[in-house]
């Protein structure tokens, strides 16, 4: 099967598109939020990133003899 050449013009237009809006939203976003809520927001990212979770309650064992 032959390979199809891409064009180069149209390859660097759309990756010159795709990496100029990369940060735009959310450089929008953190300019409407307040501090505490940027920092709510990068506490719950570390906590993802790190893997830190709240651990579910223990299961107790079932009563016996009832």
């Amino acid at each position: 099967m032959a390979q199809r050449k891409k064009n180069p013009a149209a390859v660097a237009l759309g990756r010159l598109g795709g990496l100029a809006a990369a940060g735009a939203g959310l450089k929008a976003k953190y300019a409407a939020m307040t501090p505490a809520e940027r920092s709510t927001l990068a506490r719950k990212a570390a906590s993802a990133r790190w893997g830190i979770k709240k651990r579910p309650p223990k299961k107790k064992p079932p009563l016996r003899g009832r």
